[in-house]
C-alpha cells in the first residue's frame, strides 16, 4: 500500500483511506469493526469519520459512527497503528450536534464542545487530523455551480477559527488540522493567517472528486501541489454510480440510490457521462470500479482516496482496485471523458 506525506507534517498516510459515513445507518457496529480489522490487515493506515455521521445526518443517529470506532479502539487497543481523522460540522441547522445552539457554527465555544465530544465518543486522547467539514461562511457547501456573495461581516473570522483550533493542537488532543469542501480563497486565507500569526497550518482539503466531478482540478489542485494542502478525495465512485450497478437506469434495492434518493438528483441528470465512463472501463479491460478508483489515486495532488462500502465484498473490490497500474491509454480516455462532459456533477 503506497504511503504519501500528509501536508508538511511527518505523517505518512496510505493512498487509500477508509471512509465510515454509512456506519450506524446502513452498517451495524459489528460490520464496522469487521471493516476496520480488514482495512488494517490490508495495510490501510488512515480512517476518516465525522461528528455528524452517519449520513444522512439526523438527531437519532448523530455521533453513532464515532462511537462505533470508539468501541473498536477500546477493544483492539491499537491506537498507534493508524491515523484517525474526524470533522466538525459546518454552518447548519443540525442543532442536535450542540448544546443550546441555534445553529452549528465554528465559534470557539462550539469547536471546544465538538472536539471534546468526538474524543469521548472515539475513546481516544487525540485525533490525528481534525477537519472543518464545510465552511462557517453563509454560502452553499454542496451542489452549487454559480457564486453568490454573502455577508462577510457575519461569518466567524477565519483567524478566530484558526486560533481556537490552535489551542487544541497546543493542548495535544489534535495533532494537525485540515479543511473539507473549502474553496481556493478559503484555503489560501487560512494559510496566510497561519503564517502571519504563527498558528497551525492546514494540511489537507477533503472534497468530492471523481471522473465526473473534477472541479478541484481548476484551482485547488494547484494549491495542493504548491502549498502542500493535498486532496482527500471523497465520493470517488460518485455515490456508486461509477461501479456500474446503476447502468440499467434503476437503483438496486438497498443501495444509496434506493434508500436516499435526495442525494442522487445531480447524478441521474448526468447519466450520459457515467454510462460512458463505465463503458470505457470495460473496453479497457477494467471494471468500472477499478477505472474510477485508480483514476483518483493516480492524480499527483491527491493525498488519499476515501473509499466507503456497505459490504465486505465491496470493500475488498475497492481496495483491490488500487493494485492495477494506471496506463497512458487510461489517462487518454479519462481526458476524453472530461473534455466531453466537463464536470457534469459539480457538488
Amino acid at each position: 500500500m503506497e504511503k504519501r506525506q500528509l501536508g508538511r507534517t511527518d505523517i505518512e498516510v496510505t493512498s487509500v483511506c477508509l471512509g465510515t459515513m454509512t456506519w450506524g445507518e446502513q452498517n451495524t457496529e459489528k460490520e464496522a469493526h469487521e471493516q476496520l480489522d480488514y482495512a488494517l490487515d490490508r495495510g490501510i493506515n488512515f480512517i476518516d469519520t465525522a461528528e455528524m455521521y452517519p449520513v444522512p445526518g439526523r438527531e437519532a443517529t448523530q455521533g453513532r459512527t464515532e462511537s462505533y470506532i470508539g468501541s473498536w479502539i477500546a477493544d483492539r487497543k491499537n491506537r498507534d497503528q493508524y491515523i484517525l481523522a474526524s470533522k466538525i460540522t459546518g454552518r447548519s441547522g443540525m442543532t442536535w450536534c450542540r448544546e443550546n445552539a441555534e445553529m452549528t457554527r465554528h465559534t470557539t465555544a462550539q469547536i471546544d464542545e465538538a472536539v471534546e465530544k468526538s474524543l469521548k465518543r472515539l475513546n481516544t486522547d487525540y485525533i490525528d487530523l481534525y477537519q472543518l467539514h464545510w465552511p462557517d461562511r453563509n454560502m452553499p457547501g454542496f451542489g452549487f455551480d454559480s457564486y453568490e456573495d454573502y455577508d462577510a461581516d457575519e461569518m466567524v473570522p477565519l483567524l478566530a477559527i484558526l486560533q481556537a483550533l490552535g489551542k487544541h493542537v497546543t493542548k495535544g488532543n489534535i495533532r494537525h488540522i485540515g479543511l473539507s469542501n473549502e474553496t481556493a480563497w478559503g484555503t489560501m486565507k487560512f494559510l496566510q493567517l497561519a503564517e502571519t500569526h504563527n498558528l497551525p497550518r492546514m494540511v489537507s482539503n477533503q472534497c468530492v472528486y471523481s471522473l465526473i466531478a473534477r472541479r478541484f482540478d481548476y484551482d485547488r489542485a494547484e494549491i495542493a501541489m504548491r502549498e502542500d494542502v493535498g486532496l482527500l478525495a471523497y465520493s470517488p465512485l460518485a455515490m456508486g454510480i461509477l461501479t456500474g450497478k446503476y447502468d440499467g437506469g434503476k437503483a438496486p434495492k438497498g443501495s444509496r440510490g434506493d434508500l436516499f434518493t435526495q442525494f442522487m438528483g445531480g447524478y441521474w441528470a448526468a447519466q450520459d457521462s457515467w454510462m460512458d465512463c463505465n463503458k470505457t472501463a470495460r473496453e479497457l479491460g477494467l471494471t468500472p470500479t477499478q477505472f474510477a478508483l485508480k483514476f483518483v489515486e493516480s492524480r499527483e495532488f491527491v493525498t488519499s482516496n476515501v473509499i466507503g462500502a456497505t459490504t465486505m465484498d465491496q470493500l475488498t473490490e475497492n481496495i483491490d482496485a488500487h493494485d492495477i497500474d494506471w496506463t497512458d491509454e487510461m489517462e487518454k480516455e479519462a481526458r476524453r471523458l472530461h473534455e466531453t462532459y466537463r464536470c457534469p456533477v459539480g457538488r
